[in-house]
């Protein structure tokens, strides 16, 4: 359905857009839908990428050892696959939310969120106007609090949320960022996470996030080889790129201030929820007492709610909210807000996917987008399919990404 065909059915005029707020124009008009199918799907894309064999030299977080809260148990320390859930046991989930006049969305949500939306949340939707953002995670998030106001529940909230956001997008022939304010800048910086060096320099990156190996378990021989890590990355990188630390709750605060006082002449840009994401109080003192590089955190991190305890305890210098479980666009949006107040960018994990794409550009405090790059080893068509599909170019600070010009979050899948 195209725009107009859109503002005819449902009674709709372009003067009842303009006279609400410019950032959420759709907001205070009756869409004149209804949801009429809430389930969960298993999209597969119209065009994936080739197949290949993996290079037995490719570095991965499932198959090489990684810092980890449980790196203090020898038997789970080698992998995290050996204490994650099993493969397929508690996945993410995608959902799709079908109305009355054909208009559909779909989203992501984290893992173990779907049988919440099949089992709870459904019931709650049906017949509900998608158009009503708000109101709809709020019976979302009023309803399932009893039970779990952070983690599952808000990975449940935040597919939901993202498909009726798509749904919205579709519905008005809109990419989604112009929904929310548009273009804040002509395309976005992105960095690159993973340890295939080589792989992401010779592609263009300029910016490199390194998942880091060892931690307190390790002592004083893991800390020489974090160094080499990121001695080797920098010299490869040259003076000029920036270095960033994935610590993955894994260090102590002791360990983070001697980790940052070695690592001070090889200029790393910031080092990664280095405490279990509840230690409000330890990531302040951080923040308060490192100099050599910047304290951030929130991957782990849960609503508004959990963010102002960030606040409040001056915990980072940099936001990394997931919109796929910190609840959805609706939620992020309102935290980056909360974040501008405090002049503290929003850089959010996994913000280079094909929806939290949309966030960033329409986002003034959100400068950059998280990538990850196929493994190597495969033929270069890969890569380049891979860069068509996410808008890449490049340019002064690397590697550039931007969000598809399609309807919604431009999904191009098959269910």
């Amino acid at each position: 359905m195209d725009r107009r065909t859109f503002l005819r059915l449902s009674g709709l005029t372009a003067a009842g857009f303009a006279a609400a707020a410019p950032a959420l124009p759709f907001q205070s008009e009756k869409s004149g839908l209804k949801i009429t199918g809430i389930r969960l799907v298993d999209p597969k894309p119209k065009h994936p990428l080739p197949a290949y064999t993996v290079s037995k030299d490719a570095w991965s977080t499932g198959g090489v050892e990684v810092a980890s809260p449980m790196s203090i148990y020898p038997e789970y320390k080698a992998m995290r696959s050996l204490f994650q859930p099993d493969p397929g046991k508690l996945p993410g989930f995608t959902v799709e939310i079908t109305t009355d006049k054909g208009v559909m969305g779909y989203g992501q949500g984290g893992p173990a969120g779907g049988p919440l939306v099949e089992q709870h949340f459904t019931k709650l939707l049906m017949g509900k106007d998608p158009f009503d953002i708000e109101r709809n995670w709020d019976i979302m998030w009023r309803s399932s609090m009893s039970y779990d106001r952070a983690g599952i529940g808000m990975h449940a909230i935040s597919g939901v949320d993202l498909a009726l956001w798509d749904l919205i997008g579709n519905a008005l022939n809109t990419p989604v960022y112009k929904l929310i304010g548009g273009k804040t800048k002509e395309r976005i910086p992105a960095y690159c996470t993973g340890n295939d060096i080589d792989q992401h320099i010779e592609f263009g990156f300029k910016r490199l996030k390194l998942a880091i190996p060892h931690g307190p378990a390790d002592g004083l021989e893991g800390m020489r080889k974090n160094y080499a890590l990121v001695k080797s990355t920098r010299e490869k990188l040259g003076p000029d790129g920036d270095i960033m630390l994935d610590c993955w709750m894994s260090w102590n605060e002791r360990y983070t201030m001697e980790m940052a006082d070695m690592l001070g002449p090889l200029r790393v840009y910031w080092m990664e929820e280095c405490l279990p994401p509840h230690d409000y109080e330890g990531f302040g003192r951080l923040n308060a007492n490192i100099r050599s590089t910047r304290i951030v955190t929130g991957e782990h991190e849960y609503n508004r709610y959990g963010y102002r305890q960030l606040l409040e305890h001056r915990c980072a210098a940099i936001w990394q909210a997931d919109i796929h479980w910190v609840g959805g666009l609706t939620e992020l949006r309102k935290i980056a807000a909360m974040a501008a107040a405090y002049d503290i960018p929003v850089i959010p994990h996994v913000g280079g996917t094909f929806d939290g794409v949309h966030f960033t550009m329409a986002t003034v405090n959100a400068p950059w987008s998280e990538m990850f790059m196929p493994s190597p080893g495969g033929p270069k068509s890969v890569y380049e399919q891979w860069g068509e599909q996410n808008n890449v170019t490049r340019g002064p600070e690397g590697i550039y990404t931007r969000p598809s010009e399609k309807p919604g979050f431009g999904w191009d899948v098959t269910v």
